[in-house]
């Protein structure tokens, strides 16, 4: 299941999220709008539904969240943007790295 997700995540988005693949969750967050949508197989569906909401693409990162180290990767095939000058599937530009993790450690931390 995948969720959009505005404030905290709740106890249970956070398990609706982890169904599709058990361990980490697949992510796509708005750096513009602070926003990040979770959850499904693909960081593509996370994306999609930003869009739908109305972001933006320029503005919009995949990622990767695991629960249970709390950790985020920048790692997805959605990063790779030659026009915004990222040429590979890792989150290249460090500032966007920072805002991506800051994002998603407040909507999905702690829990």
């Amino acid at each position: 299941m995948i969720h959009l997700i505005r404030s905290h995540a709740t106890e249970q988005q956070i398990d609706e999220m982890l169904q599709a693949l058990g361990t980490y969750i697949k992510l796509a967050v708005d750096i513009q709008r602070d926003i990040l949508a979770g959850g499904g197989e693909l960081h593509a569906d996370c994306e999609e539904l930003l869009l739908e909401d109305g972001g933006q693409q320029e503005d919009i990162w995949g990622a990767d969240w695991s629960p249970q180290t709390q950790t985020v990767t920048f790692e997805a095939l959605i990063n790779i943007r030659p026009g915004q000058g990222n040429r590979s599937m890792m989150i290249l530009d460090a500032s966007v790295r920072e805002r991506v993790a800051d994002i998603v450690r407040s909507m999905l931390g702690g829990l």
